[in-house]
Parts: C-alpha cells; structure tokens; sequence
C-alpha cells in the first residue's frame, strides 16, 4: 500500500497518530523536503530508504512510490494536510492507471497552527461565517471568477497561501475588492515550528511591517482578527437546542 500522509504544520508532535504509526512500519519514504520538519523522518525505522523530493520532477517521484509499491509499506510524506496546494491528485492519477492502490491520512493544516498561533477563530458570529482559503495567482494561475478583487467584495474571513512574496500587490488587490484599508490582517511564518514569527497589522501596513518575510507564511485577513463579535448561541442560556433547554 502506497500512504499519502500529511505531516502536519512544523511542529513533531502535530502529526496525527495514525501519520506516525505508518512513518514506524515505513519501508520507503519519499517526503517534500523543503517543507516538511526531518525530525519527523527519525520515527522511521533505522533500515527506512528516504528520498526527498524537492528535486524531483512528478514522473521522479511516482517511479518512487511504485519501486515497492507491492511488497512494501511506501510513504509519500506531505507538508501540513495534503488535500491543500499539494499537487497530490496528478500523482494519484498516475498511480491507478498502474494499477497502484493508495490511502490519504489527513494532517493539520498550516491553516489552523497559524490561527493557533495568533488565539483567533475564522468563524466569529457577527463578523464571520466564511473562510475563504486562496492563493495569489502566479506562474499557477487562477481559474476565471476566482481572482482575489473578486473573492474580497465577499469581506470574508481570508487565508492566503503563496503569496507573501507579493503582500505589497496583495493588499492593493484586496482594498480594490472592497475590504477596508483598516482591516486587521496578520503574517504568520513557519507556524508551530521553533522561529514560528508572528507580525500584525492592517492591510494599510503590513506589507511594510512584514518586508522581511518572503516565504512560507500565511497572511491572514479579516474582522475576526479584531476584537469584535458576538457571543455566540450555542452556548447561551436562552438558546435551544437538541441537548440543553433554554433557560428562563
């Protein structure tokens, strides 16, 4: 069997139970080294083949996987959850048309270590109830009706991956779209990891304020970064529901 395994944000210990089971009976690793943390490779056996990836084409990498793919336990470790910007569904392709079976383990995502980080929830009452998770578009484009002025006039909770390297073209594009040039946005670089950096500001400075960080780091925006919301009715007392009256 051939494991797609999302390794989780940075940090070791973020990796699920069942990520960690299959890297200890691991026979083959073939893992996304310049993202994912090498200090999760020593729950590998001792006689584990290891092969980063980050130089590998997407040919490379399924002759890899298929090497032992029959006889062996193969692990194809990505960084976070793999089912975000992890390119997984072309290399699962390949792998049925030869005839491969494969399974998906689900990872922490960067996505929530970086509001770990910062102590907020995407999904304020009153502010929020829609996180929208992009990308600034690149030498990857962006699908028509999908641009970021576009997914802006929403006034959403945002989480943007990939695209700190442009965060001055970023903010324009945001406030062209209709949030707020006051609105809080946050820089979170290398969530959970031990350098973890956390910059906040507003979409009128944060290019400035966070110049210095290039790459992997989410920007955050939105009113959920405030202090602003309202309480929510799940666990009001004069809100019902399947489990609690309300009380008088």
């Amino acid at each position: 069997m051939i494991y797609f395994i999302g390794a989780g944000p940075g940090a070791v210990d973020l990796i699920t139970v069942r990520g960690r089971s299959l890297l200890e009976r691991a026979e083959l690793v073939v893992y996304a080294g310049s993202l994912v943390n090498p200090q999760l490779l020593s729950y590998c056996p001792k006689d584990a083949v290891l092969m980063d990836s980050a130089g590998m084409t997407l040919e490379e990498v399924v002759e890899a996987l298929t090497s032992r793919g029959r006889e062996a336990t193969v692990v194809r470790l990505h960084t976070g959850d793999p089912a975000l910007y992890g390119a997984i569904r072309e290399q699962m392709g390949a792998l049925r048309k030869m005839g491969f079976d494969y399974e998906v383990v689900p990872g922490v995502s960067s996505l929530f270590a970086a509001s770990a980080a910062l102590g907020a929830e995407y999904t304020l009452p009153g502010v929020s109830q829609t996180l929208i998770v992009t990308r600034m578009a690149g030498r990857t484009p962006v699908p028509e009706g999908q641009e970021l002025r576009g997914l802006a006039a929403h006034g959403a909770s945002m989480a943007l991956f990939l695209s700190v390297d442009r965060l001055e073209e970023l903010c324009t594009e945001l406030t062209a779209g209709g949030y707020a040039p006051d609105t809080p946005c946050a820089v979170v670089f290398r969530a959970s990891w031990p350098d973890e950096e956390i910059v906040r500001g507003t979409l009128c400075d944060i290019a400035e304020k966070a110049a210095h960080i290039r790459k992997t780091a989410l920007v955050l925006v939105g009113r959920f970064l405030s202090e602003e919301g309202e309480r929510s009715m799940l666990y009001h007392p004069a809100f019902s529901h399947g489990y609690r009256e309300a009380k008088r």
